[in-house]
C-alpha cells in the first residue's frame, strides 16, 4: 500500500478514535494529533514517525486497541505508541527515560510537549505554572523548541514564575 493510502487510513482511524472529545478550547481532539504529526513531518520525519504522531494519544485516551493500531502500521509504531501511554502508577522518571530510549516516541514527545506547550497561552494560570515546571523538570532537553515554547508560556503569566529565571540566560550556560 503507498504511503498516502496508509496515512489516510490512519488518519481516519485515529479521527475516529477521537470522535466527541474536545481540547481545553473546544477544538475537536484530532487537532491535536494531527498538530503533532505536522510538527514531525516539518521536522523531515517519515511515515512512521507520523504515524505515531497521529496514534500517541489512543491507547490513553480512546478504545482503540494495540492490534488495531499494528494492523494500520507496524511493531516499531506500535511500541513507540505504548512508550508514551502513561500506564496506571507509572513513574515520570521511568517513563521518559523509555521515552529516550526510543527514537520514535523520543521525536513524537518533543513534538506533543510543543504543541500543548503553544496550545497552554489560553489556559489558566495554575495549569500554566503546573505544565512549565513539570516541562522544566522532565521535558526541556527534548528541543530548542521547547525552551523557547516554555518561556513564551512563562512570559503570558501575570505573576512570574521566579524558578524560570534560568530561562534568560544564555543557552551555553545550562546544565541540559
Amino acid at each position: 500500500m503507498q504511503n498516502n493510502a496508509i496515512f489516510e487510513r490512519a488518519l481516519d482511524f485515529a479521527t475516529n478514535k477521537h470522535f466527541g472529545q474536545k481540547r481545553i478550547g473546544g477544538e475537536d481532539y484530532i487537532s491535536h494529533p494531527i498538530a503533532v504529526c505536522e510538527i514531525v513531518k516539518k521536522q523531515g520525519y517519515g511515515l512512521d514517525y507520523q504515524l505515531a504522531a497521529l496514534f500517541h494519544d489512543l491507547l490513553e485516551d480512546t478504545n482503540a486497541t494495540e492490534e488495531e493500531i499494528l494492523q494500520l502500521s507496524n511493531k516499531e509504531v506500535l511500541d513507540a505508541v505504548k512508550l508514551l501511554t502513561k500506564q496506571s502508577g507509572y513513574v515520570m522518571q521511568t517513563y521518559v527515560q523509555n521515552i529516550k530510549n526510543n527514537q520514535i516516541a523520543y521525536v513524537v514527545k518533543a513534538a506533543d510537549r510543543l504543541h500543548n506547550l503553544q496550545s497552554a497561552l489560553i489556559a489558566g494560570a495554575d495549569f500554566k505554572r503546573k505544565y512549565i515546571l513539570e516541562t522544566i523538570d522532565w521535558y526541556l532537553d527534548f528541543s530548542p523548541e521547547i525552551i523557547k515554547a516554555v518561556k513564551r508560556l512563562a512570559e503570558s503569566l501575570e505573576t512570574p514564575l521566579t524558578e524560570l529565571s534560568f530561562l534568560y540566560e544564555p543557552v551555553d550556560t545550562w546544565k541540559l
